[in-house]
């Protein structure tokens, strides 16, 4: 998947650009699970799972990107 927009953000750096990247995919995978959602090929609870998994992901991923990297991001 490519990124929809690039980062324009003032305080740029690689693991930013790799964080906005992650948080483009997971809401674009967000959105294709709500889809399939309302459309009866994915149950509430199902949704809610794979959500929760990828928003664990993204989660894991800002750790890993800003681990010992100053303020929060």
């Amino acid at each position: 998947m490519e990124a929809h927009a690039g980062y324009r953000g003032n305080d740029w750096s690689p693991e930013r650009l790799l964080f906005h990247q992650n948080l483009e995919s997971f809401a674009e995978r967000v959105g294709l699970i709500v889809g399939l959602q309302a459309n009866g090929k994915l149950s509430q609870e199902q949704a809610y799972a794979q959500i929760r998994a990828i928003w664990k992901e993204l989660k894991d991923s800002k750790e890993t990107l800003f681990v010992g990297k100053g303020p929060k991001a």
